[in-house]
């Protein structure tokens, strides 16, 4: 039974779950990242001097950017999780930290990657501010979320061509509270949902310009799962690359 944090506690949240996101994530083709991980890590760029991973979780995007050639320091708000990255060899440096008082210099880092997780603290635009500020000039944060608009609605049911449905609206910061179980497996999420122009401007007042951005696919379904064939026709996740403006 998960006691649930008050709403503002995101790292008494991720704490809890701590356990149950590591196993969760760590299943193979369990989580929908399996199905957009290619793509994902085609969208990165390259590697440069040192990229920072905020909110690395379990570590499972640590593995990937060291994978790719990245000089990888991580950071989580939970001491657990960061344990966890820790004892699978995620990355070469970890911390526990804030996302919204990071505990580096200004322009530290070359690349930064926040990946699902701009969605889990209750102030988005410090977080984006934090993330700017201990960008390079010549830097790129990458970002993934959960693409505004999912959180604000669900399909009617799990057929591939169910209609998706918004009960209420699609605009302005909303707290949001939910299970998800799979193959003997549940998970909590909570965290905020915002709408995308509010992403946009948390970018800008930070001093950066988007230069790509990316609602991907599913990829490899290949009829395994008729469920997820419904993120063929809208976009579960929003992927974005931005520069300083400096």
């Amino acid at each position: 039974m998960i006691d649930r944090p008050a709403e503002h506690d995101a790292a008494r949240h991720w704490e809890h779950v701590a356990n149950e996101w590591t196993d969760w994530a760590r299943a193979p083709e369990h989580d929908a990242y399996w199905y957009y991980r290619e793509a994902f890590r085609e969208f990165l760029p390259g590697p440069g001097v040192a990229t920072l991973e905020i909110g690395c979780g379990e570590g499972r995007i640590a593995r990937d950017l060291t994978a790719l050639g990245h000089h990888v320091t991580a950071t989580d708000i939970s001491p657990s999780l960061v344990a966890a990255a820790e004892a699978a060899g995620s990355e070469q440096r970890y911390m526990v930290a804030d996302a919204t008082s990071l505990p580096f210099e200004d322009r530290a880092f070359d690349r930064v990657v926040a990946y699902n997780m701009l969605m889990d603290v209750p102030d988005m635009p410090a977080a984006v501010a934090e993330a700017a500020r201990v960008l390079a000039d010549d830097g790129v944060l990458t970002i993934s979320i959960v693409h505004p608009f999912v959180d604000r609605g669900s399909f009617a049911d799990a057929e591939p061509d169910a209609p998706f449905v918004v009960p209420g609206t699609y605009f302005g910061r909303s707290h949001f509270i939910g299970t998800e179980s799979r193959a003997g497996r549940t998970m909590h999420f909570a965290g905020w949902s915002y709408p995308l122009e509010d992403y946009v401007a948390a970018l800008q007042a930070a001093g950066l310009a988007i230069t790509s951005l990316r609602e991907p696919r599913p990829a490899h379904l290949n009829g395994r799962d008729p469920a997820r064939a419904r993120w063929e026709r809208m976009p579960l996740f929003l992927w974005i690359n931005a520069v300083p403006r400096r």
